[in-house]
């Protein structure tokens, strides 16, 4: 094999590293520290208010 199918195979391994590690990333912005999507907090926090009040 060249230099060039080197290098080829090289680009494909890393444009399916960089794709993944976005993917990685964009999900693990969407939970905060706690595991609790970000969106979902707010009624999360309702749920356990309304559990501690029983």
């Amino acid at each position: 094999m060249g230099f060039f199918d080197y290098l080829y195979i090289f680009a494909a391994v890393m444009f399916a590293l960089m794709t993944f590690l976005i993917i990685l990333r964009n999900f693990q912005s969407k939970f905060n520290e706690d595991g609790i999507r970000k969106d979902l907090v707010e009624e999360y926090s309702e749920q356990k208010q309304e559990k501690d009040k029983e």
